[in-house]
């Protein structure tokens, strides 16, 4: 079938599966989160079976390490995608509330209330637990969901989906409200993007090159998840106890997603203390280091081996065990730094100072700000969303982490007695 017959089928035959969404209760949904984290713990040898498959073949296509990373699964983190199920299932229905409301003087009275977007559209590469993340989120807040991930990743989205229809299918939710878009075909990309009229929002979260494909090409509105090009400032006021182990998280926790820090500022009076420390701890985890000239220094008289830095290295989300480092002079410098090479995403201020933490906040135009912690916490599940759906640096709708009151919007509910407008 061709691509936009095909898009065109998969939205129609979700926004039909989401009228039961619509009459289904807070706890019919709550009931369907718990039936698809069950059935995801006992499908494990089966989600386990067919990730071998895209993993063996990300192995033969010589897939980047940090791919292969994202894209595996493990027990634990089979088990994590079912807890996050659960988690979500335990948080307050973001449907019906009433945000504001009001009687006029002609004696209308005003209501707004949030309600589901309808059919969104995820675009999405390499990692499966997105799949079931998107799924869930969306489900909980009476939105249907076409899933478009990668082509890597086709053998687990395909089992991730079929377990969680299969789920649905033991409850009063039709399992149409999960709907898989094939990833053989590119042209289904296009396809899902300009499907404006029958898909309500496209939401995209990978790569950098990704991202700003969907937001360019697509008619269909979009919310835009942001390449994460973080970076660890530490102050002239700094606890360098702290700053050490919050550098090293923020870095290798997890390297190949969007939260790692990839660029170190050091304040130039805590440089030559601090600056032998780190970056031998960062060498003796791997990391690869790129560096400005004073840094260079340093690390030349610690006999620590190190790139310089170029102008394309700053601007660079790694996504693996790589790291700039740069020595500034002052906290307004680090500041003119993040604004000229960053993404908006997440900056972290190591100081024991309330003062310069305020300055470095107001000056940090990003989603998410960390004072004395790892950048590794912007993320939905630790930030109490149960899980997320992308994290937006946008500044639109929503920001940061989206869990499921971003993924409402509102109507407006006018209640007369009769009133004509004169």
């Amino acid at each position: 079938m061709e691509a936009t017959a095909m898009i065109a089928e998969l939205a129609d035959k979700a926004k039909l599966a989401a009228r039961t969404l619509i009459a289904a209760s807070a706890g019919d949904r709550v009931e369907a989160l718990i039936r698809i984290s069950e059935e995801i713990v006992s499908s494990e040898v089966e989600i386990l079976a067919a990730n071998a498959t895209d993993m063996a073949n990300a192995k033969r296509d010589s897939m980047a390490e940090s791919m292969q990373d994202r894209l595996l699964l493990t027990a634990t983190r089979i088990y994590g995608m079912a807890d996050g199920a659960r988690q979500v299932s335990k948080l307050p229905s973001p449907l019906g509330k009433t945000l504001r409301e009001s009687t006029l003087e002609n004696g209308l009275h005003l209501k707004q209330i949030s309600v589901p977007f309808g059919v969104v559209g995820m675009v999405y590469e390499a990692r499966p637990n997105v799949t079931v993340d998107a799924a869930v989120i969306l489900l909980m807040s009476g939105n249907a969901a076409l899933l478009r991930g990668s082509s890597s990743a086709a053998n687990s989205n395909e089992v991730l989906v079929n377990v969680m229809r299969r789920a649905l299918s033991k409850t009063n939710i039709s399992p149409d409200v999960i709907q898989l878009v094939p990833s053989t075909d590119r042209s289904t990309v296009a396809a899902l993007l300009h499907a404006r009229g029958k898909v309500d929002l496209v939401i995209p979260r990978g790569s950098a090159a990704l991202i700003r494909t969907v937001v360019d090409d697509s008619t269909v509105p979009t919310i835009e998840t942001g390449a994460g090009v973080c970076h660890v400032y530490i102050d002239s006021e700094a606890d360098l106890a702290k700053a050490l182990p919050i550098v090293l998280n923020s870095k290798t926790h997890r390297p190949s997603v969007c939260n790692a820090a990839e660029t170190l500022l050091v304040h130039e009076s805590v440089a030559a203390k601090f600056l032998p420390v780190v970056l031998s701890a960062l060498r003796d985890l791997k990391v690869k280091l790129n560096v400005d000239s004073k840094t260079a220094k340093v690390a030349d008289d610690n006999k620590i081996a190190v790139n310089s830095a170029t102008e394309e290295n700053w601007s660079t989300e790694y996504n693996a065990l790589e790291m700039n480092v740069a020595v500034v002079p002052s906290l307004l410098a680090a500041a003119d730094h993040i604004a000229k090479y960053g993404t908006k995403h997440t900056e972290a201020i190591v100081t024991q100072s309330d003062a310069n933490a305020a300055k470095f906040i107001a000056l940090s135009d990003s989603a998410a700000v960390m004072v004395n912690a790892s950048t590794r916490f912007t993320d939905g599940e630790q930030m109490g969303l149960g899980a997320e759906i992308g994290i937006s640096n946008q500044k639109l709708h929503a920001r940061g982490p989206m869990g499921l009151e971003q993924m409402t919007t509102t109507t407006w509910i006018v209640t007369g007695t009769g009133q004509i407008r004169a």
